[in-house]
């Protein structure tokens, strides 16, 4: 059992909780078995490290929970972690979501989950949380190894795929959808508290809002799951 902490394998993993490392290394931290047996899965597993013997993994490393706490940085550790390599980046389906300056990383995590859920083939990321930070990473439950992805703003896509109706969520008098799409579409979500940017605003071809009573707003990621769905239930959108 690896009990010290500068053990070079436990700094090595250590170093990839942050997301400067996880770029020049392209590997990243994954925490739990269903990340691990995801990651073996599609052939991206490095190494494991279990605090308890794992049947599953009999080659793991055998570390202590102390040791465990420190690469994690978590007040509650997992019993089971790994390091993987990146997935690659993914070509450019027919349903595509884009996160455009989505900060929280429950937020992107749900909604990468809630794509792959409900039909979209590619995920766009434009200044949004990293989707491989073991809070995303958590969050997509293992979503982010089946769903291609990429790096992009709305107006570059827009011009590189001009094909795609781009869709927005967002409250417009203008340029409503007032049909049911069909493929190739690019759903764009906004900022938590901003929305879209104006340059992406100007570029939709629809936009789309959900009627609701009592409140305000939605998370954006309730939002981006509710419009989701609809699109692939084939369901009436608002225009």
């Amino acid at each position: 059992m690896i009990t010290s902490k500068q053990n070079e394998t436990v700094k090595y993993a250590r170093k990839l909780s942050r997301k400067k490392y996880r770029k020049q290394e392209n590997a990243l931290l994954i925490e739990g078995l269903h990340l691990l047996e995801e990651a073996r899965h599609h052939g991206l597993l490095k190494q494991t490290f279990h605090t308890e013997t794992s049947a599953q993994f009999e080659d793991g490393l055998l570390i202590s929970r102390d040791v465990m706490k420190h690469i994690t940085d978590s007040a509650h550790p997992p019993k089971d972690i790994g390091i993987a390599h990146m997935p690659p980046q993914g070509s450019v389906g027919q349903k595509v979501l884009i996160l455009e300056n989505i900060q929280d990383p429950g937020n992107v995590g749900t909604l990468i989950r809630s794509a792959l859920a409900f039909g979209f083939d590619s995920i766009i990321i434009d200044e949004s949380a990293d989707v491989f930070a073991p809070k995303v990473l958590r969050s997509t439950q293992g979503a982010i190894f089946h769903i291609g992805f990429t790096y992009m703003d709305a107006v570059t896509f827009k011009e590189n795929y001009p094909g795609h109706m781009l869709i927005g969520a967002h409250l417009s008098d203008t340029a409503r959808l007032n049909k049911q799409p069909t493929p190739p579409y690019a759903l764009v979500l906004g900022n938590e508290g901003s929305g879209l940017k104006q340059s992406t605003i100007a570029r939709l071809d629809a936009s789309v809002v959900i009627p609701i009573a009592t409140i305000d707003s939605l998370n954006v990621a309730v939002a981006g799951s509710i419009i989701m769905h609809a699109l692939y239930a084939s369901k009436p959108l608002l225009g």
